[in-house]
């Protein structure tokens, strides 16, 4: 077994618990807690996947930007324990037998598909290199709309947090 094989699986097998413990958590701010552990354990398997700059865009801009305004808008509701109902008994019993039937699904497609046979088989894939530079280039000349408008959306959102955890005078 190598390193890489070793550090793949204890990643993958953190994000799978850092995902079950972020639905499962009664308290939103060990939610936000398990979300940032998901997202380092996605940045540390896209290094492995030779993607350095997707982990270091998924490291300060979602594991740090994104959270710490989840969590600043968490402590700014004040935020307490889940109460839980029973009031979905169909979710409660169909859940998991058709989350089951979703994961079937998909891997049968993938296995089915041309693009699942040619990543089994190792073949199909570019191995054309993309720069920083060059990325960055069509992110602020073609792309510079959908970015300025995610920026926009995010200070509404940071807005509506404020007016929403603003207590009545």
């Amino acid at each position: 077994m190598t390193l890489p094989f070793i550090v793949f699986f204890v990643c993958a097998f953190l994000a799978v618990i850092g995902a079950l413990t972020l639905i499962l958590a009664r308290e939103p701010i060990h939610s936000a807690l398990s979300l940032i552990l998901v997202m380092v354990s996605l940045a540390v398997l896209y290094l492995l996947l030779g993607a350095e700059f997707i982990a270091a865009v998924q490291i300060i801009v979602y594991a740090g930007a994104v959270m710490v305004l989840f969590v600043f808008v968490i402590m700014l509701l004040n935020a307490g324990v889940e109460e839980r109902t029973d009031y979905s008994k169909i979710a409660k019993y169909a859940g998991l037998p058709l989350g089951i039937f979703l994961l079937l699904a998909l891997a049968h497609w993938m296995a089915h598909s041309l693009i699942g046979q040619q990543i089994a088989n190792g073949v199909g894939g570019t191995n054309a290199s993309v720069s920083t530079r060059e990325l960055s280039a069509q992110l602020f000349q073609k792309y510079l709309f959908p970015f300025e408008a995610t920026s926009i959306l995010i200070l509404i959102a940071i807005l509506g947090a404020l007016v929403l955890a603003k207590k009545d005078e």
